[in-house]
């Protein structure tokens, strides 16, 4: 899940407006019925013209952060099937030279096969691409596991080519975006969320190539 961030304007200086609140309310609620399954810490600061931040990584320094919304450790029901895209998947396996376990992981990490997952920020389908990046790969539509698949697995290729193949800084950006993986010199950045992410998808990833 790439960086995500919203924000909320209010028309009285340091004070949430109505529809500010509303919004934050929304998160709670859709991050417990949206996406059975899968959560992430969403963290608020306002800032000095009185707009209410609301993201996954907090990343902007001296903004004081408060934890509005605390990561659970991620169950996943025995009944879900793991192996419903595996025909999809082996294509864009084949296609951009990527492990299919990999790619496996990360859906799993991302929506838990959930192709209509909709995260609180924005993030939509299987491999959870922001509009913005969905956009960017000429996804027309991220519902259909084919083509979330797809887009979701090209721009997985990409980060593994900027950062020569290190597996895990590729997953750092696809969390946390490539410019946070810049900031810190081209190192995982320190974002529990993103930490926690990366070693998510790795123990997934040893999972499904046993």
């Amino acid at each position: 899940m790439q960086n995500k961030s919203v924000m909320c304007y209010n028309n009285t200086c340091k004070k949430l407006s109505l529809h500010c609140i509303f919004i934050v309310s929304f998160l709670f609620i859709s991050m417990t019925v949206m996406i059975p399954g899968v959560s992430a810490d969403i963290y608020k600061y306002v800032d000095e013209e009185g707009v209410l931040h609301l993201t996954n990584v907090p990343s902007i320094p001296n903004a004081k952060y408060i934890l509005i919304l605390k990561e659970k450790r991620v169950h996943f029901h025995s009944d879900i099937d793991v192996n419903k895209y595996d025909h999809i998947i082996a294509k864009a396996a084949s296609k951009y030279k990527i492990d299919q376990a990999l790619i496996k992981a990360v859906i799993k990490a991302e929506s838990n096969f959930n192709h209509r997952a909709v995260s609180p920020v924005g993030a939509q389908g299987l491999m959870q691409l922001m509009p913005s990046t969905a956009y960017a790969l000429q996804v027309d539509d991220v519902f259909q596991p084919e083509n979330n698949i797809e887009g979701g697995v090209r721009y997985l290729r990409y980060l593994l080519n900027v950062y020569k193949g290190d597996l895990r800084l590729a997953l750092a950006a696809y969390n946390a975006g490539e410019t946070a993986v810049a900031k810190y010199n081209t190192n995982i950045p320190p974002f529990r969320e993103t930490q926690n992410y990366i070693r998510r998808v790795l123990s997934y990833y040893d999972d499904f190539k046993k």
